[in-house]
């Protein structure tokens, strides 16, 4: 699968086009990213067409989109027919909650503790009958095993987060796809914690849907997302919301033919976020540039940096550093003081940082520095 060139990343290069660099030690990219340069450009040229132009130029949007939609495709190794844009993770993952024909007595199997964007919309099909079964997190991990006996021939989806907000644990996705499609339960992954970041193959992984948003790791605007679904599973999914932009001919705007579009496209109800999109592409441009696999060793090399310094400062890391299971996310506690005193002290030192799962939560992307992780240890106790 062709995600991007894997090449030697020349550092300071990046670094010149993210100027949050000049002030602060970014290591918060599992919440909200800066932006590049390049995405704020191409985000700006849009708005300076739409000023200077109106609706002039709408074919070269529509050429945006659909370049946009092959990148996203690339990334994840899918086809662009698979793909459609959304608003946010959030609006993906509703889309097959409640587009899914459910029964009473079926069940979903979600891990506990996960963000409230998997969590929420499969806990709103109980009025329906559906069971919603939360497997435990232990010791900072998902068990696989307690995941997979948690299925039932009742289970009509498992639904994880590809790497835990809270834990930073990475689940191993190959092996969920592969046992969901033995058993015809289908398979949803909430990408939007190591897309861009982390390896995807939905084709390998055999998963069914996706949804991620591009504020966080893919380095983008908020209000922008992609949703996949794949070919075997879009059968399974009424279309919820029917408007104008969905079906056959869409600017035929008096025919009220309400065939639906034949690809995913057929889950975009209206007008498109086309600035967002712009700004997407620039962020899907400059990752599959550098190449996935690439980023992704950078990234977990920082954050071994991160995880030895912090031991040996007797900082107890939460995240699972095993292989397979390490990613982008490092969540640790202080042996001695409070994580409220230690994020105060990030804080005056100028690093970006969050308080998660009752601990300091760390996320790196590949423009960081091993000195900037340097800086980091040294402002810790």
């Amino acid at each position: 699968m062709d995600r991007g060139a894997t090449v030697q990343i020349d550092i300071e290069e990046i670094r010149n086009g993210f100027p949050v660099t000049r002030n602060w030690i970014y290591m918060n990219h599992a919440g909200i990213a800066p932006i590049s340069l390049s995405v704020y450009r191409a985000m700006d040229g849009m708005l300076q067409d739409v000023t200077r132009n109106g609706m002039a130029n709408l074919p070269e949007w529509d050429d945006v989109c659909s370049r946009t939609r092959e990148s996203a495709a690339r990334l994840i190794g899918a086809d662009a027919s698979e793909i459609a844009f959304v608003k946010n993770t959030s609006d993906g993952i509703l889309i097959a909650a409640n587009g899914l024909p459910w029964r009473q007595g079926d069940n979903v199997v979600i891990p506990d503790r996960g963000f409230p964007a998997n969590v929420f919309p499969w806990l709103n099909l109980r009025p329906q009958g559906v069971e919603v079964r939360r497997v435990p997190e232990v010791d900072g991990r998902i068990p696989l095993d307690d995941l997979l006996n948690a299925v039932d021939d009742r289970t009509r989806v498992l639904s994880v987060s590809s790497v835990e907000f809270a834990s930073g644990y990475r689940h191993d996705l190959r092996e969920i796809g592969r046992f969901c499609r033995a058993r015809g339960v289908l398979f949803f992954v909430d990408a939007i914690q190591s897309l861009g970041v982390l390896p995807l193959d939905v084709t390998d992984a055999e998963i069914d849907f996706v949804s991620a948003d591009a504020h966080k790791w893919l380095l983008g605007p908020e209000g922008i997302g992609v949703f996949y679904c794949s070919h075997r599973a879009r059968p399974h999914l009424r279309v919820v919301n029917l408007g104008w932009a969905n079906v056959v001919e869409p600017r035929d705007f008096l025919s009220y033919d309400t065939t639906l579009l034949p690809d995913a496209r057929r889950f975009e109800c209206g007008t498109l976020n086309t600035v967002g999109i712009h700004g997407l592409r620039a962020g899907l441009d400059l990752l599959l540039r550098i190449g996935i696999e690439s980023i992704e060793a950078r990234v977990l090399s920082l954050t071994d940096q991160l995880c030895a310094g912090l031991e040996e400062k007797g900082c107890r890391v939460v995240s699972s550093r095993a292989r397979g299971e390490k990613s982008g996310i490092v969540v640790f506690r202080h042996s001695r003081t409070d994580t409220q005193s230690i994020f105060q002290k990030l804080s005056d030192a100028r690093v970006v940082c969050a308080i998660r799962g009752g601990g300091i939560r760390l996320s790196p992307h590949f423009y960081n520095t091993e000195e900037e992780v340097d800086r980091v240890l040294d402002a810790i106790p």
